[in-house]
């Protein structure tokens, strides 16, 4: 009887040792934060996962939208080249700084669109070579220009931010090309 009364307390002494260790450490501030509050748990990582992927879908709509902008802008500043080149029958500082300004926003929408050489044209078996507008003349270059660029306001009308359209690429190579045709005829 005695030693059963000494192995329960050999057994029992450490148990409540550890016992009254871990109550009196419930008393104290948690050392791990400088308020002394315990730290939050982590939001469940699903939800983390669905705000991530709202967040995802909502800039990709944003830069969407930016890319049919940008198609827009490069369209009313090709009718402006063109309406003043009619008016005047030359070219103003104003119409070349207005070319430089095309140039930037087609390269531009050819990097959305994931080109990635400018130098290198995009082919597409289904398309042929003479789609390619060849100009003669200023006022040619002109009406090729003001097509073109409203060839690639149409195609990138019909894109989603899903998609890639070659057509709409090789379009801004198109333009690119009379933009750099039209800068150095003058």
């Amino acid at each position: 009887m005695f030693l059963r009364f000494l192995i329960l307390t050999i057994i029992a002494l450490p148990l409540f040792g550890v016992l009254s260790v871990r109550a009196q450490s419930d008393d104290f501030p948690d050392a791990s934060t400088r308020s002394g509050r315990p730290r939050r748990e982590d939001p469940p990582a699903q939800g983390l996962r669905e705000m991530l992927a709202k967040q995802r879908a909502e800039r990709d709509k944003k830069d969407h939208q930016e890319l049919l902008d940008r198609g827009d802008e490069a369209l009313k500043l090709a009718q402006q080249l063109e309406a003043s080149f009619e008016q005047h029958g030359g070219f103003s500082q104003e119409d070349r700084s207005r070319l430089e300004s095309l140039e930037r926003t087609v390269v531009k929408i050819r990097k959305e669109l994931g080109a990635e050489n400018d130098d290198e044209p995009v082919k597409d078996p289904a398309t042929s070579a003479e789609e390619e507008p060849k100009p003669s003349n200023m006022e040619e270059a002109f009406n090729y220009l003001k097509s073109s660029t409203l060839k690639l306001v149409d195609e990138l009308k019909k894109t989603t931010r899903f998609s890639v359209s070659v057509v709409a690429i090789q379009s801004s190579n198109t333009v690119l090309k009379l933009v750099r045709f039209l800068r150095f005829k003058k």
